[in-house]
Parts: C-alpha cells; structure tokens; sequence
C-alpha cells in the first residue's frame, strides 16, 4: 500500500492507494452521523458487495445509496439536484459523509453534492479508474452544462481517497487508454526523462499490475505537489490542464461519452505540442514521440476528422482558461517545462489543419 499526503490551505489528506484500499474505510468514517454513497451503476454492479462488505467490517450498516448512470451522462443539472434530494431524504446532516463510488464523473459529481449540500460536508473518493487517479485528488467537483465541460462546480478536498487497486481488474481497453492518458500528461509537465521513458516504452498490452500501480503514484505525486503550491489554479495548476482546452472540445463535440475523456485529452495534447512548436520554439521530435506513442496504443486520434475546426474552437471559447475573449493554452517549449501562452485563432486554426494533415483526414 502507498500512501501520498495532499497538502492544501482546506486541509491536508490521505491518498491510499494499492490492493485492499477499501479496507481502510472504518478510517476515515467512523465519526460520521450518517453515510451516504453515491455509486456509479455500472460500478456498484461489479463492485458494489465490496464496498458494502467493507463498511460492514467498520461497524456501518446504516449506508443510504444511490445509484447514478455511468460516465459523463450523470454530470447533469438533474443529477445533481438528484443527489441533493437523495442526501436530504437520507437524513443527512453536516456531521454526515459521501462517498463517491466510481471513476472520475461519479466523483466530480458526488463531491459537488457534498460541497453543495448544507454548504458543505465531508466526502470520501474510492475511485475505480484509472483515469480518476486524477480527478480524485485536488478537489475540483463539478458538472457539465450542454456547451461546456466542468463548468458549474466547486473547491472541496475530499477527507480522505481510498483508491483501491483490485477494482480495476474489470476495466475495459478503452478505459485503460482514458486513464493513462492522464498518467501520461502528468509525466509530460513535470519529467523529461520519465516521459522519454514512457513514450519509448509503454505499451498498455503487455503493462502489469506493478508497472500500472507505479504509473498512477507518480501521477498522483505530481499532482499531489502542483494542488499543496496553488489549490485554487491561480499559477501552476493550471499546467494540469495540459492538453485540454482542445481535448474537452473534442469531447464536448462527440456529446461527453462519445470519446472518453482521456481518449479526447491524448488528442488534445498532440494539439498542444503542435501549437507549442509553431508559438513557443518546441522541438518537433516531442510531438513524433507522442503521436507514435498514441497510435501504438490504440488511441483514435483519426476521430477529430468528425468535426470541424469552427465547431472546434466554439467550444474553446468557452473554455475556463479564456478571459477577455482571449484563449490562453498550457504549451510545452519542452518536456518538463509547462507555460501558459495566449494563442490567436489564425494560430488554433493552423495546428489544427497540421493536426488533421498529420493524421491524414481532411480539414
């Protein structure tokens, strides 16, 4: 088992992470008045006797649940106000305690409801995919509305992440892809050498057990460092945004579960690293590595051919890095070394035709 510390100005926590994660939970809810989960449906199908199971052995058995649909489609307006007639008929109070049960959008959208609910109590993230390795740690919660991603939430660190390792044995290929994405991302911000590394090597079909757990540690290291210098994205966090102002364009445009997440931020990045060359002198060769590295993994970059780049940059518009009509990406002049850049659209629109000419579809 792993234990990582976050460090914020709300309060410091633990990020326990390995096999068995859930047996820790007696931890961490023991003082509360009342438990409530909020479950992935998919999830608490395959999953959902061993959390039960868990809360058992810590004495818990008085749990209300609910269940919500899997990924993107339950970060809704109507979900949330689900969730917070759920806690309120559950009897919670604010001695009360949520724990969010399920990848990255269950988190996002049960820590909103803890941070909205009587204007905010303690919740616990046991998340069940990779790619909530990230969403789980640093607590950004939210939903999305029809033209935008994440755009209504809050600030709230969870009390606790209990990320046990075992549950995800039942991810399909395309929720490996997703995850490492970000994995990935987090290695390109902050390691020249452990990107090169990743980039030279990593090849998700023949990656063990021992080689993921460590993959998603030094992820969580590394955000675990940005959240404890800048909790509320004023400076350094926002380079984990790294390939996702066009990313969550192209997941915005294939309707938030057409791509994963992850699959969406891959391309994303291969944007980034475009644009990076054509504003910020960045060598070439980073942007080959990942492409060859993308494609060896199974990732379906060719879908950006389904929209174009108007339809594209609408979205990026309304991006949360954009302010006085200015769209400001996070670039990489090399590996290791994020900065924000303010970018034109006549310089969007050129990495995006290079984006599309290099993966041989039509602008």
């Amino acid at each position: 088992m792993e234990t990582i510390r976050v460090a914020t100005k709300e309060r410091d926590y633990d990020v326990n992470v390995g096999p068995g994660a859930l047996g820790l939970i007696g931890r961490y809810a023991g003082g509360a008045d009342r438990i409530a989960v909020i479950a992935d449906e998919r999830v608490s199908r395959l999953h959902g006797d061993r959390l039960k199971q868990a809360l058992r052995e810590a004495g818990r058995t008085d749990v209300a649940w609910l269940d919500v649909p899997a990924g993107e489609p339950c970060k809704t307006v109507e979900w949330f106000g689900r969730t917070q007639q759920f806690l309120l008929e559950a009897g919670c109070t604010r001695k009360s305690l949520v724990i969010a049960f399920g990848g990255g959008a269950c988190g996002d959208l049960a820590g909103f409801a803890a941070a909205a609910f009587m204007r905010g109590i303690d919740f616990i993230q046991c998340p069940t995919t990779i790619l909530a390795h990230d969403s789980s740690v640093g607590g950004k919660t939210g939903i999305n509305l029809p033209d935008g991603k994440n755009m209504t939430g809050a600030f709230h660190q969870p009390a606790a992440v209990l990320y046990d390792t075992a549950l995800l044995e039942t991810l399909p290929a395309e929720e490996i892809r997703s995850g490492m994405a970000e994995a990935v991302k987090h290695q390109l911000i902050s390691s020249p050498e452990r990107t090169e590394d990743m980039l030279a090597g990593l090849d998700y079909g023949s990656m063990d057990e021992q080689a993921l757990l460590r993959y998603i540690v030094l992820g969580i290291q590394v955000k675990a460092d940005i959240v404890g210098r800048d909790e509320r994205e004023g400076s350094v966090r926002k380079f984990l945004n790294f390939g996702h102002t066009y990313g969550h364009a192209v997941e915005a445009a294939a309707g938030y579960g057409g791509l994963t997440h992850g699959e969406s931020v891959m391309t994303g990045m291969l944007y980034a690293l475009i644009l990076s060359e054509r504003l910020a002198g960045a060598d070439r060769a980073l942007t080959d590595r990942l492409q060859q590295f993308a494609e060896r993994n199974g990732y379906p970059l060719r879908a950006v051919a389904d929209y174009s780049f108007d339809e594209l940059y609408r979205y990026m518009k309304k991006d949360k890095k954009a302010s006085f009509g200015e769209l400001h990406f996070v670039l990489l002049p090399e590996a290791g070394r994020p900065e924000m850049r303010k970018a034109e659209e006549a310089d969007c629109r050129k990495a995006d035709e290079e984006l599309r000419k290099r993966l041989g579809v039509a602008s």
